[in-house]
């Protein structure tokens, strides 16, 4: 049998810990000695240490460890307990990831002074768009990113089975109505009655942009939005509607994309 000591350091846990799981009585000593009340333990309990400690790091609170070792879940129970477990903690990184991004683009639009030479203006043509169309509750990247996204590959999906030539490259149109008015679209070529799986067709007329080229992953966009914005209200401009993203290389390494921000405009 091991000391107490002994025990905790092959079970990689504090003293402390082993005395107060004794003390709930969650992992009681194979034996404590009676003159000195020092505790020993035997090594087939380290297995029961393991699924205490497994359970604990889950999420679980020592009473519920108590009741869920009480039911004698064995190791296939915990490796799917385990499994859950981790895919949620995967999750709640991504979306804290996805947080620190965000208020890194907000810090860089305190911090970035995008020159007004970069923003070009546009006269962007009449063209015909086939795609589909989502709202979001906001411009919030909690509501429009889990739009956005599903969207375009829907429209990749589509695309295939449909009468529909697409003529240039996947382009993002926004509009804010009470929700956020969210399109996925091409520039097609659509046949009249011919299939077009789902699509709806769009045809926006010929206007003038003021556009700005970003690059770097898309969700840190906000800086290049409102260096627009800025150019708008130094000009004497009004925003039209729809603005559109079109993304002119999108590599797997969201850092190396490259998109065309353009934000139609009128005068007064």
């Amino acid at each position: 049998m091991f000391a107490i000591g002994e025990f905790a350091r092959h079970g990689r846990v504090s003293v402390r810990m082993l005395r107060h799981y004794d003390a709930i009585g969650l992992l009681r000593p194979a034996y404590v000695d009676p003159a000195t009340g020092y505790r020993s333990y035997t090594a087939a309990q380290l297995a029961d240490l393991n699924r205490i400690v497994a359970l604990k790091d889950l999420g679980f609170s020592l009473d519920q460890v108590d009741k869920l070792i009480a039911d004698n879940l064995g190791p296939a129970e915990l490796r799917a307990m385990l499994t859950m477990r981790r895919a949620q903690l995967e999750t709640t990184l991504a979306e804290s990831y996805a947080r620190l991004a965000q208020v890194e683009s907000r810090l860089r639009g305190l911090e970035t002074d995008i020159p007004a030479k970069d923003i070009v203006v546009k006269e962007l043509p009449a063209v015909r768009l086939a795609g589909l169309t989502a709202t979001a509750a906001s411009f919030t990247p909690d509501d429009i990113t889990p739009v956005v996204r599903p969207l375009c590959a829907e429209l990749g999906r589509r695309l295939p089975h449909a009468d529909v030539r697409p003529a240039g490259r996947l382009t993002c149109l926004y509009e804010q109505q009470t929700d956020v008015v969210v399109r996925a679209t091409v520039p097609a070529a659509v046949d009249a009655g011919g299939n077009l799986n789902g699509l709806d067709v769009i045809d926006l007329p010929a206007m003038r942009a003021a556009t700005l080229v970003h690059r770097g992953p898309i969700d840190q966009v906000l800086p290049s939005w409102q260096a627009l914005a800025h150019w708008l209200e130094d000009n004497g401009r009004r925003a039209a509607e729809p603005a559109r993203e079109l993304y002119l290389d999108t590599p797997e390494d969201p850092e190396g994309w490259v998109t065309e921000l353009q934000q139609p405009f009128t005068t007064g």
